[in-house]
């Protein structure tokens, strides 16, 4: 890929692009509900109104019908990383098999049927629920772009049969069939795979919410959490408090409300870019005629997904940590990046070089040191959160949600049995040394991508079980 930044040839392909996700910028977002402005008291109330917010409360509802149950969200349902991915959606509960084996190999076959029974639940809850939210299972192709990404692909393919996942090696004339770029000649075709839209996802998930009878309230923060003694659990807003027997905590990379979590994650910008609706000649040009998501198997690597109304969605390579951990909302807005994300995508398909770019915008992953989910409780059981999904979550989260109630209701199932569930990730270092360590990390992955070799840096964070992942 090309590593040009501020191409002057390209940027009129950008001067027109709205600065906000394609998924959120539509008629018909559901308004806010109201802030919440008078003390309540509820059985559960769950902080958070991204999809593991949203899955928490309908799966609680569905599980205790009894319940009251108390949604309170900062901003709008879906406004954050719910509504902004690329909308793909993966089986793996562990950012992908490999990490998962390498991390878990006792465990990876019960995290791989886990990960499998919660994808079937996943969609078997879309119809239960009427959530129409383009969901469909085409698959995901994963392209080389050097030499040493395409000696790994074999290995890749083996790896997902050897613990029961469909994976098939494209070369040359057969990659063509799925995609048509001068970059890439090796591929890995992987049909077990789903695309969905990401914020009708978090709509359908709001409405059947509330069509089940959760409370949401909307531009509520919740400043302050007070679980001292035994008695309810008190949650502060600016306007109002709540009193909870309960609490399921799905934040994000937002400020968490338990002092042990302050360090467990940092939030990571991700950026992308979707083009003016394409025609089908263009998209014959590039051989492009299937459904299925693209991506390259960098270190900093690009996600691409055609739209429902044929637009081509082109995303990632920069992974872009402030220091601090700062989710300012003006740093969704990258203009270097899109630049840079705009020459790349001249790069793949040269003949939609002239192409124009509708929408630009960034969002926030939220990162641990082992690139999936980690849950966990606090005060004696009746505070449950899960966090961590660093950018393949869209499926995951609902894992989460049910991992929560698992342990907020006091159950022993088989989801609470895996290490990932019972083990937080080693935590970042403070500041300065985390934000030294984050980018000597992505400068030695940036290397690898060119050269291809690991170097001591990298090694050793793999010996310690630690890294960044784009």
């Amino acid at each position: 890929m090309s590593h040009v930044l501020h191409d002057p040839e390209h940027r009129p392909r950008l001067c027109r692009t709205a600065p906000t996700a394609y998924w959120l910028d539509r008629p018909d977002a559901p308004p806010p509900t109201p802030r919440l402005t008078g003390d309540t008291r509820c059985d559960l109330a769950v902080v958070g109104g991204g999809y593991t917010g949203l899955w928490t409360a309908l799966l609680a509802k569905a599980r205790f019908p009894q319940l009251d149950i108390l949604l309170l969200e900062k901003d709008v349902c879906g406004h954050a990383a719910s509504g902004r991915n690329g909308g793909f959606c993966s089986p793996s509960l562990t950012h992908g098999l490999a990490n998962g084996a390498d991390r878990w190999p006792a465990e990876i076959g019960l995290l791989q049927k886990l990960g499998t029974q919660n994808f079937t639940g996943l969609q078997n809850d879309l119809e239960k629920y009427d959530i129409d939210c383009d969901f469909a299972r085409t698959g995901k192709v994963t392209v080389a772009a050097t030499p040493w990404q395409a000696a790994a692909l074999p290995g890749a393919v083996d790896l997902a049969r050897c613990h029961g996942e469909r994976a098939r090696l494209l070369e040359e004339d057969e990659l063509r069939e799925y995609i048509d770029s001068p970059l890439w000649r090796t591929g890995m075709h992987t049909p077990d795979y789903a695309l969905l839209d990401p914020a009708r996802l978090a709509w359908g998930l709001r409405r059947a919410c509330l069509e089940h009878g959760v409370r949401i309230v909307e531009q509520t923060e919740v400043t302050r959490l007070d679980a001292a003694g035994t008695g309810p659990i008190r949650l502060h807003t600016p306007h109002a408090e709540v009193n909870a027997r309960r609490v399921a905590l799905a934040t994000n990379v937002y400020r968490p409300l338990l002092r042990r979590l302050r360090l467990s994650t940092i939030p990571v910008y991700d950026y992308a870019l979707v083009t003016e609706p394409l025609t089908d000649k263009q998209l014959a040009g590039i051989g492009w005629q299937g459904a299925h998501g693209i991506t390259d198997a960098g270190n900093q690597f690009h996600y691409l997904r055609k739209t429902a109304d044929s637009r081509i969605l082109w995303g990632g390579y920069d992974a872009v940590y402030h220091y601090g951990s700062r989710t300012d909302e003006h740093l969704t807005q990258r203009p270097t990046t899109f630049d840079k994300l705009a020459t790349q995508f001249a790069d793949a398909f040269p003949s939609l070089e002239n192409v124009s770019f509708s929408h630009a915008w960034g969002g926030i992953i939220d990162s641990s040191t082992r690139f999936c989910m980690f849950t966990g409780t606090a005060a004696r059981g009746r505070v449950a959160y899960a966090l961590g999904f660093t950018g393949l979550g869209v499926g995951a989260t609902r894992y989460g949600a049910q991992v929560m109630l698992d342990q907020l209701a006091g159950q022993r199932t088989e989801r609470l049995l895996p290490a990932m569930t019972r083990r937080p990730p080693v935590p970042f270092p403070p500041e300065p040394v985390r934000y030294l360590g984050i980018q000597a990390t992505r400068l030695a992955l940036a290397r690898e991508d060119v050269t291809g070799r690991r170097n001591l840096w990298l090694r050793t964070l793999d010996r310690l079980g630690l890294g960044f992942d784009s």
